[in-house]
């Protein structure tokens, strides 16, 4: 196996291992600790059915169980898919993971990684982008770090002021989903000590103590700072790719830029985080 960086701030690529086979424990810290330094990991080449899906992300932790239940696959619901294939009630289509956000914030536990696994790609388009919020965390003025140490976002499902909308929840999710968790918006990476900006477009409600007229242009003002093109990394998909990356510190978004009579089908799957700090 040989990993090679992709970018100089972000993406790492892992070519020359199959993850159906046994993974030596070499192999699997070499792995997790280009994963931590990198924050995206790109596996190439591998063809995995959902249980062996499974198996490879379990070398870097344990199963999250994510929120919506109505896109498991039945024979193995630990797994999700990502398909452009599915509408909202009114018929309008639904691209999965458009806009700048990351995975189950809303979670007093947020999931730690997402991956994803291409099994049906379109001929072009769909890439995927990422920003790295630790990145732009240490190129922020002075002034603005000092301005948000400390304080605290309201995360909730679905916020009132997005224009991207989710999936609804069936009653049983709604049950067993918070209704609204509090977060730092200056987050500590647990393995490597770096500071993040820990924010999501879709997801935060307003910040503890400040008022919407104050609250929401900051977070307007981080966010645009925070996915300029110097932090981010743009993964073009090839057949067979495993991409994991780090929702502790990175902002990503799909883009559905392509022929949308083409399917596009991935399997997703979370890993269990720990509290933001």
């Amino acid at each position: 196996m040989e990993i090679k960086r992709l970018t100089d701030h972000a993406g790492a690529e892992a070519v020359g291992i199959d993850l159906t086979q046994p993974v030596s424990a070499e192999t699997k810290t070499e792995l997790n600790r280009a994963f931590v330094e990198h924050s995206v990991l790109v596996v190439r080449d591998q063809s995995l059915n959902p249980g062996q899906v499974l198996a490879a992300v379990e070398l870097f932790g344990s199963i999250f169980h994510q929120h919506n239940t109505r896109f498991a696959l039945p024979e193995c619901p630990q797994i999700h898919y990502i398909s452009n294939q599915d509408r909202f009630p009114d018929g309008t289509r639904y691209i999965p993971g458009e806009g700048w956000h990351t995975d189950h914030s809303n979670d007093s536990r947020p999931p730690k990684a997402t991956v994803l696994h291409a099994v049906t790609l379109p001929d072009q388009g769909g890439d995927t982008q990422f920003a790295n919020m630790a990145a732009a965390y240490a190129a922020l003025p002075a002034a603005t770090k000092d301005r948000i140490a400390g304080l605290m976002a309201i995360h909730v499902y679905q916020n009132s002021h997005s224009t991207r909308k989710l999936m609804g929840l069936s009653e049983a999710n709604k049950e067993r989903v918070p209704n609204a968790v509090l977060h730092p918006i200056v987050r500590i990476h647990p393995e490597n000590g770096r500071k993040s900006i820990y924010v999501n477009p879709i997801r935060i409600e307003g910040i503890l103590g400040l008022d919407h007229k104050e609250a929401l242009p900051l977070l307007d003002e981080l966010l645009e700072h925070a996915v300029q093109d110097r932090f981010q990394y743009r993964h073009a998909w090839r057949s067979g790719d495993l991409v994991m990356w780090d929702n502790r510190c990175l902002l990503h978004k799909a883009n559905g830029d392509y022929d949308m009579d083409q399917t596009r089908y991935l399997y997703r799957v979370m890993l269990q985080g720990d509290v933001p700090r």
